[in-house]
């Protein structure tokens, strides 16, 4: 069943989807959001409002959603299974569609060991596979878990994370095919570097037929210095950065470096716009809002489409 998300119109439209990300203040501060927001409006179709992301204790994505929503941004509400039951989540998915939200992305959560509360108990009543399959029986079937009918069923756009480079790179595509199973309308991936690895990942998911049932966003992060690059190839997980991406960060004066990461960017972003299969990309520039004007320009993804 279609919901009323703008994402959704321009991907079922052939648009090529370009989608930003919003991180929450620490802090009860509506002012930093709005202010965030001016620099996604009018260069993005959608924008992802993150969940206590890294673990740590952050505005509650569905509150900072409707900030951004008030400022004329369509948000991608993030939901993690680490921090709710079963019984606030579809609460929350209901008050989320009844106050805007379109458009929901399902999550696990990072572990609240990385964070500033390790000492919390993570609930992980589902998973995010589970998350999946009970918004889309919640949509389509208009039921609850407990199979209970419900009143106005919440017409959302489904969203889910993939990671085309963890171990074992074989099973990516298949864990890509389970999601898409439970009820992921769209799917976005994390970061990509690797750029020959995930043409692989992309083949494999055409051949299975994948990529004709969803839409897929490939995940972008620009790179604002040599540390930044080497942190993510040494201590993110299921994070592939080739050594020829340091190598050219390095041959650029220090001044010059996070140009150079925009530039690389841009250059994926060109080259994923050429990938049969890829629908969009979702640019996560993080902590870096005040640079989409830009990065959106020099990608060439200006004008956006209206629907």
């Amino acid at each position: 069943m279609k919901s009323s998300s703008k994402l959704e119109a321009i991907l079922r439209a052939g648009h090529f989807a370009f989608t930003g990300e919003l991180g929450p203040p620490r802090g009860a501060g509506a002012d930093q959001i709005r202010q965030k927001a001016k620099y996604l409006k009018g260069n993005v179709d959608a924008v992802n409002i993150t969940d206590n992301q890294t673990a740590m204790v952050r505005m509650a994505s569905w509150g900072a959603a409707l900030l951004a929503l008030a400022e004329g941004l369509e948000p991608n509400y993030q939901m993690v299974c680490r921090d709710r039951n079963r019984l606030a989540m579809q609460s929350d998915i209901l008050a989320a569609y009844a106050l805007g939200l379109r458009n929901i992305l399902c999550l696990s959560g990072d572990h609240q060991d990385f964070g500033d509360h390790p000492q919390a108990k993570g609930v992980f009543d589902l998973d995010s596979m589970q998350l999946i399959h009970m918004v889309r029986h919640m949509r389509d079937e208009g039921k609850f878990l407990s199979g209970a009918d419900i009143e106005e069923p919440p017409k959302m756009f489904i969203g889910a994370a993939a990671n085309p480079f963890a171990d074992p790179f074989e099973f990516r595509v298949r864990r890509l095919a389970k999601k898409i199973r439970a009820g992921a309308d769209f799917i976005q991936t994390q970061c990509i570097y690797n750029m020959a690895r995930f043409r692989k990942y992309i083949e494999r998911a055409r051949d299975q037929g994948l990529l004709e049932n969803t839409f897929l966003l490939a995940g972008i992060t620009p790179l604002k210095s040599v540390g930044m690059a080497k942190y993510m190839q040494n201590k993110v997980p299921g994070m592939e950065v080739p050594d020829e991406i340091i190598r050219r960060l390095k041959g650029v004066p220090k001044k010059s470096v996070a140009n150079e990461g925009i530039k690389i960017a841009c250059e994926q972003i060109a080259e994923l716009r050429q990938l049969k299969g890829v629908a969009g990309v979702h640019l996560m520039a993080i902590e870096w809002e005040h640079k989409m004007p830009e990065i959106a320009e020099r990608a060439g993804m200006l004008p956006r489409p209206v629907v």
